[in-house]
């Protein structure tokens, strides 16, 4: 990753309290933003209304500040940029690169085969609307080539939207706008320039590769770090019942999520105070360090 410029990002979306697994991403895109002297940006990803906590967002910032984080510029809220998604879709539109859905979750499970994220969308509506269906959603129509890229932790990956995702979609049939849609955005509007986050993105960093060609945007360089899983293999999630982290340990926990990382933080940094612990992370942070695995059983002492 170049030293030229660098503004990364951490953008956590507020159906929970912060827990282990997203200060591990928290402390890898901070320390690799600082490790270049970039800018480390805070985004709250709240597109979902209905899923959300109340007082989640909140509680994040604050758990970050009290484990030492420091963020450049002003805290931006996806829920404040529909403007901005609204104008992509246009552009798309004109372009004719999207095109209007009216197939319902049952009809795609009826007729659509298994992909790596669900049902592969068959293209049912991609040559048009009959006079009797309603559009619920609008899709990307997707190119049958591959899209490759090199993360700078994973390795070099390959993948086919058409044959393992299919034309997805960036409006939603409630009217919501799509993560995908909405992150490109962000990122281009935001000049950031690495994406660094958690494995569970891996899957759709080649659809965000593939919207941005379309809306003529730069790629940013990308670090997929592994994910915190339980001992079933799923990640840490309010849906997995993941504990919120407790203030009262925030230094054990910084210390937990370097070793998580890879960065061997001395064992008397164990009860170091947050402060302490940055001192030493900033001057040792080694990406190189950081396993090269999609998710890593978190050890439960935090």
């Amino acid at each position: 990753m170049s030293d030229i410029f660098y503004r990364g990002r951490f953008a956590p979306s507020p159906t929970g309290l912060l827990h282990f697994g997203s200060l591990v991403t928290a402390v890898g895109s901070y320390l690799e933003a600082k490790s270049h002297h970039g800018e480390w940006r805070v985004r709250i990803e709240d597109l979902d209304p209905p899923r959300e906590m109340p007082g989640a967002t909140d509680g994040i910032l604050r758990t970050l500040e009290t484990c030492g984080f420091a963020w450049d510029g002003v805290i931006e809220y996806q829920s404040r940029r529909g403007a901005l998604y609204e104008s992509a879709l246009e552009k798309l539109k004109r372009d004719g690169l999207i095109y209007p859905c009216a197939c319902t979750r049952k009809e795609i499970a009826d007729s659509a085969i298994s992909g790596i994220e669900g049902f592969i969308y068959p293209g049912t509506c991609r040559h048009g609307l009959s006079a009797r269906r309603a559009a619920y959603a609008w899709r990307l129509r997707v190119d049958d080539a591959d899209i490759v890229f090199d993360d700078a932790v994973q390795g070099r990956q390959r993948q086919n939207i058409a044959r393992d995702i299919g034309d997805f979609v960036l409006k939603r049939a409630d009217g919501l706008y799509a993560y995908q849609l909405a992150v490109v955005v962000d990122d281009a509007e935001q000049g950031i320039t690495h994406v660094a986050r958690g494995s569970d993105l891996l899957d759709s960093t080649p659809r965000q590769i593939a919207l941005q060609r379309a809306l003529g945007y730069s790629q940013p360089a990308y670090a997929h770090f592994p994910v915190a899983t339980n001992a079933a293999g799923e990640k840490l999630s309010k849906q997995t019942q993941a504990a919120p982290l407790d203030p009262a340990q925030a230094g054990i926990a910084l210390w937990s999520a370097l070793h998580f990382l890879g960065q061997q933080a001395p064992p008397e940094l164990r009860n170091a105070r947050p402060d302490e612990l940055w001192i030493w992370a900033r001057e040792h942070w080694d990406l190189a360090k950081v396993p090269k695995r999609r998710g890593i059983v978190a050890d439960g002492g935090v």
